[in-house]
C-alpha cells in the first residue's frame, strides 16, 4: 500500500516537478508514482521534454495523453474482434466491453482537456470502473479464459491509468490549497445552470415537456417512446422534463450519454413503477441486467420506483444502474434482491429514497451519498445479507459510498425471521473498498461484527470502512471487526464524507432545488 498511496511529501514533490520548465528530473518525479518504469517511458521522442513541460500541467497532460492513446487502441481492438469466434455468452460480455471502452476514451479525453482537476479525478475513476467491469462480464459468464486474448487486460493499460490518477490527484491537491479553491457564484448556483432552469428545478411540480401515460392520456404510452421523441424534439442540453403518470411500465430503459440534463418525474413511490427481470443466471451480465440504465450527465428522477423482480434465487439482478455524473434521485424507491442499486461511477446523490435488497444491494464504484434514506433488508436466498459492496480498486480514486442520516432495518418478509439470518453493513468488492455509515439508525438485525470478509485478507488493511455516531440495536461498535481498515470515525474524519466535501455538492445539488444537508 505504501507504494501506491502518495504521501503529502510525495504530492508536493511530484507537483513541484510539474512546475519546473527546464531541467526537470523526470525520473525522480516518476519515482513518486505507483509504476515508476511506466512513467519514465513517457519521455517524448519527437520533441524536447522541456517543450512538453512549458505549462504547469505539462507532466500531468503527458501522462493522461499516453493513457488516452492506449484506451483508443483498446477500443479499436475490441471493435475489430470477430464475433463469429465467440460463444453467445462471450458475445454478451464483448458488447459490454465495446460500450465501456468507448466510454473510457470519452472520460480520458474529457479529463485531459479539463482544467478542473477534481472533475478530472472523477472521470479518471470512471475509466477504472469501466476496465474492471469489462473484466467482470467475462468472469460472470464463465468466459474468463478469453481475457488473455485482450491485450489491454493483460498489458500495461491499468498501470498507465493508475499513474494518471496519482499524478492528477497530486496536482488537484495543490491547486485546492487555501486561496486556490473553486469559487462559487454569489447566489450559490454553478455557472452551467441558467435562471430558467433554476426556476424549473425548484418547482414542486415542474412543467413537463412530454407526458407518458399507459391509458393514452399523454403524448406517449411508453417511456422508451418518450425518450425517442425527446431526442427528436430537443436541441442542445437544456433541461428536458418527462412526466410519467401512474402505472407499471414493463420496459428496459437506457438513458445514453447524449441525453444530458434529462429529468423524470413520477406520481409517487409505488405509483409510477418501471420494472424488469433480467439477471445473471439467465445469461445477462450484471452491467446489462439493469431495468433502467443511466449515463446522461445531470440526470434527475423523483417520485418513482425502479424494480428488478427476478427474485432472490436469480443472482445479480439490477434495478437501476447509474453512471451519470451529477445525478440526483429524490423520493425514489429501488426494489430488488441481489445487486439492486448499482452506483456504477461518477458523482451521485440520493435523498429521501427507499432501497430494498439482500446481497450487496448497494454496490459499485461511484462517489455516492445516500441521505435520509430507508434501507430495507429482505429475506435472502441463502443465509447471509450484505448491504453494501463498494468497488474502489485504486487508492487514488475519489469514490466511495457514504450513507448519512438513514435507517437500516428489516423488510416485512425478513422481520419475523431476522434472527435466522446474518446481516452485515458491507463487504469489500475491491481492495480499496470505501464505505461509511454516519448518524444512521442501525436496527438489531446488524451482526455485532458489522462487516464481512470477501476473498482476500489483504483487503482488510487497504479498505476504509467507517462508522460515526450511529444509533439503534445494531450500532454498538464494541464487537466490530478488528481490521486495520475499520474505523470508528472522529468528526474530522466523518466530515470528509459529507455531501459538501465528498461530492462538492454545495455547488451543484443546490441548483436543483432538492433539499440536502451539506455537512454532518
Amino acid at each position: 500500500m505504501d507504494k501506491l498511496v502518495l504521501s503529502l511529501t510525495s504530492v508536493l514533490y511530484l507537483v513541484s516537478a510539474v512546475r519546473v520548465v527546464i531541467g526537470v528530473d523526470m525520473i525522480s518525479a516518476c519515482k513518486q508514482t505507483p509504476y515508476p518504469d511506466i512513467c519514465a517511458s513517457l519521455a517524448p521522442t519527437t520533441r524536447p521534454l522541456s517543450a512538453v513541460l512549458e505549462t504547469p500541467l505539462g507532466f500531468r497532460n503527458l501522462a493522461l495523453q499516453a493513457t488516452l492513446t492506449r484506451a483508443e487502441q483498446a477500443h479499436r481492438f475490441v471493435s475489430t474482434m470477430q464475433l463469429s469466434s465467440l460463444s453467445k455468452l462471450a458475445g454478451v460480455a464483448w458488447a459490454d466491453c465495446m460500450e465501456l471502452m468507448e466510454d473510457s476514451v470519452s472520460q480520458l479525453s474529457r479529463a485531459l482537456n479539463s482544467k478542473k482537476l477534481e472533475d478530472a479525478q472523477t472521470w479518471l475513476s470512471a475509466a477504472v470502473a469501466n476496465h474492471e467491469t469489462c473484466r467482470n462480464g467475462f468472469m460472470e459468464l464463465n468466459s474468463s479464459t478469453l481475457l488473455s486474448s485482450f491485450p489491454f487486460m493483460t498489458g500495461n493499460f491499468t498501470k498507465f491509468l493508475s499513474n494518471s490518477l496519482a499524478i492528477n490527484k497530486a496536482a488537484a491537491q495543490v491547486s485546492t490549497q487555501p486561496g486556490r479553491g473553486r469559487k462559487l457564484l454569489s447566489d450559490g448556483f454553478p455557472e452551467w445552470v441558467s435562471a430558467t432552469e433554476r426556476k424549473l428545478l425548484q418547482s414542486r411540480a415542474p412543467n413537463a415537456d412530454l407526458v407518458v401515460a399507459k391509458d393514452g392520456s399523454g403524448n406517449y404510452k411508453t417511456i422508451g417512446e418518450a425518450l425517442a421523441g425527446a431526442a427528436k424534439m430537443r436541441s442542445g442540453t437544456k433541461r428536458f422534463v418527462i412526466h410519467v403518470k401512474s402505472g407499471v411500465y414493463k420496459e428496459k430503459i437506457e438513458i445514453t450519454k447524449s441525453m444530458k440534463n434529462l429529468m423524470f418525474t413520477g406520481e409517487g413511490i409505488d405509483s409510477t413503477v418501471v420494472t424488469g427481470s433480467r439477471n445473471v443466471k439467465d445469461g445477462s451480465t450484471t452491467f446489462r441486467s439493469a431495468t433502467v440504465a443511466v449515463s446522461g450527465e445531470g440526470f434527475i428522477a423523483r417520485d418513482m420506483t425502479f424494480e428488478n423482480s427476478a427474485g432472490p434465487q436469480k443472482g445479480q439482478a439490477v434495478a437501476l444502474r447509474c453512471g451519470a455524473d451529477r445525478s440526483i434521485f429524490y423520493h425514489c424507491s429501488f426494489k430488488g434482491y441481489q445487486d439492486t442499486l448499482y452506483v456504477y461511477s461518477q458523482r451521485q446523490f440520493y435523498r429521501d429514497c427507499d432501497v430494498y435488497g439482500t446481497v450487496d444491494f448497494i454496490f459499485g464504484d461511484a462517489a455516492a451519498v445516500l441521505q435520509n434514506c430507508n434501507i430495507y433488508v429482505r429475506k435472502p436466498g441463502g443465509n447471509t445479507n450484505t448491504v453494501t459492496a463498494q468497488g474502489r480498486s485504486d487508492p487514488n480514486e475519489n469514490t466511495g459510498i457514504s450513507i448519512h442520516n438513514s435507517r437500516v432495518t428489516a423488510a416485512a418478509d425478513l422481520k419475523p425471521v431476522q434472527r435466522s439470518y446474518k446481516t452485515y453493513l458491507g463487504r469489500p468488492w475491491r481492495s480499496y473498498s470505501r464505505t461509511v455509515f454516519m448518524k444512521c439508525t442501525l436496527d438489531s438485525l446488524i451482526n455485532p461484527a458489522g462487516w464481512l470478509e470477501w476473498n482476500s485478507k489483504d483487503d482488510l488493511s487497504t479498505l476504509y470502512y467507517g462508522e460515526y455516531m450511529n444509533s439503534g440495536g445494531g450500532a454498538a461498535t464494541g464487537k466490530r471487526v478488528n481490521w486495520p481498515g475499520f474505523h470508528v470515525m472522529r468528526t474530522t474524519d466523518a466530515t470528509k464524507f459529507s455531501v459538501g466535501n465528498f461530492l462538492s455538492g454545495s455547488s451543484w445539488i443546490k441548483s436543483t432545488g432538492i433539499p440536502f444537508t451539506p455537512g454532518l
